[in-house]
């Protein structure tokens, strides 16, 4: 009911609903981005585009640059671009042995269907450094198997709030799982975590947390 009403001041002082509404959908998306954090970023995108071609351009006048290559890599991941980022990774991972570089190869190969290798490397690169990426490894695992052996994709996801209790996303994404399988019940105990374990953050920590409180409070009503 808010929104109409913001909506019909708008209007009333631009003139024009089509303006009205574009206006409202920007201010709703300012607010959204501050507070909440479900919306893309829309400028973040054109920041990666433009060092990733800074970078390609550079590559191509020094193609032995292995720094330029793994970070090259590391875009590409971001844009969802698996492909292209293994391709790199590849090339540089005897120059950077380390447990985050057999992590993203291991990811990579996740994203492109090769469950198994991708499992081994990921794994791999978590005997090597338990602590690579803070857990993120236990929640890519668990999405990649979620549909295909939902077991598993949950044994991954405890082993992620294990290693991340201070992380609502782990509770959430086991709350969805559950769901798909049909246990209502431990659905709604892993949304109520998800939302327990948010309000025990302090301030600055709610930010990054909260898209995931505020979809598992949805799921809980819906």
């Amino acid at each position: 009911m808010s929104k109409f009403f913001l909506f019909a001041l708008l209007w009333w002082l631009v003139g024009n609903p089509f303006l009205a509404l574009i206006v409202l959908l920007v201010v709703l998306y300012f607010i959204d981005r501050r507070f909440i954090g479900l919306s893309p970023s829309l400028t973040a995108p054109l920041r990666r585009n433009r060092r990733l071609s800074r970078l390609k351009r550079e590559l191509l006048v020094s193609p032995h640059n292995a720094t330029g290559k793994l970070e090259a890599a590391r875009l590409y991941i971001e844009k969802g671009k698996y492909a292209e980022a293994l391709e790199l990774l590849e090339q540089v991972s005897s120059i950077y042995d380390s447990a985050d570089v057999v992590y993203e190869i291991g990811l990579c190969r996740l994203k492109l269907g090769q469950l198994e290798e991708g499992e081994r490397l990921i794994l791999q690169s978590l005997e090597s450094n338990p602590k690579v990426k803070y857990g993120e490894p236990y929640l890519r695992l668990s999405e990649a198997f979620a549909p295909v052996k939902p077991d598993k994709a949950i044994g991954y996801l405890e082993q992620f709030r294990g290693m991340n209790s201070s992380s609502s996303e782990g509770s959430y994404k086991l709350g969805r799982i559950y769901e798909r399988l049909g246990h209502r019940e431990e659905a709604k105990r892993a949304y109520s975590e998800a939302l327990l374990v948010y309000r025990g953050l302090p301030r600055y920590k709610r930010r990054a947390e909260r898209r995931w409180a505020f979809l598992s409070k949805w799921r809980q009503i819906f």
